[in-house]
């Protein structure tokens, strides 16, 4: 036996179904199998599976919610306990100011991201940090360790 000897099991493979090949083909002859009039019978038809033959589409009906605010300012949050981490790691320097650009070539955040300086956690050393926002908690604990928040 070689690969030239080789052919499916019997039974398991089938020929595709010829439509619209006579009335010798055995399937339908006139209608091709596709049944007796209507917009699914004809030549080319193909309908999206969203329409609904001519009734407002679900999408339209439903009542759309909300309210988009084009002037939104969105930050990057980064907490007190995440900069210990990045101290902690070696990764940020206790003597040198904490700012967003530093913050980037760390890796904390990315390129022209406005940064908010969140409270959760402690500070066990003294920085200066330099963000665009600094939540209350955040600003009275770099305080209490001796550091200083300054924002952009």
């Amino acid at each position: 036996m070689d690969l030239s000897n080789l052919k499916p099991a019997k039974g398991s493979t089938q020929c595709r179904k010829r439509i619209g090949r006579g009335v010798g083909s055995g399937y339908g002859g006139h209608s091709a199998t596709k049944g007796n009039k209507g917009q699914k019978s004809r030549s080319g038809a193909s309908i999206p599976s969203w329409f609904e033959g001519g009734q407002m589409p679900l999408q339209r009906r439903v009542p759309k919610g909300g309210f988009k605010n084009p002037f939104r300012v969105e930050y990057r949050p980064i907490n007190l306990s995440r900069l210990n981490e990045y101290i902690e790691a070696g990764r940020l320097d206790p003597s040198e100011e904490v700012t967003p650009k530093r913050l980037v070539e760390i890796g904390a955040v990315r390129k022209a991201d406005l940064v908010k300086i969140l409270g959760s956690g402690t500070l066990e050393q003294a920085l200066k940090v330099t963000a665009h926002a600094f939540s209350a908690s955040a600003k009275t604990k770099i305080e209490a360790a001796g550091g200083a928040a300054t924002i952009l």
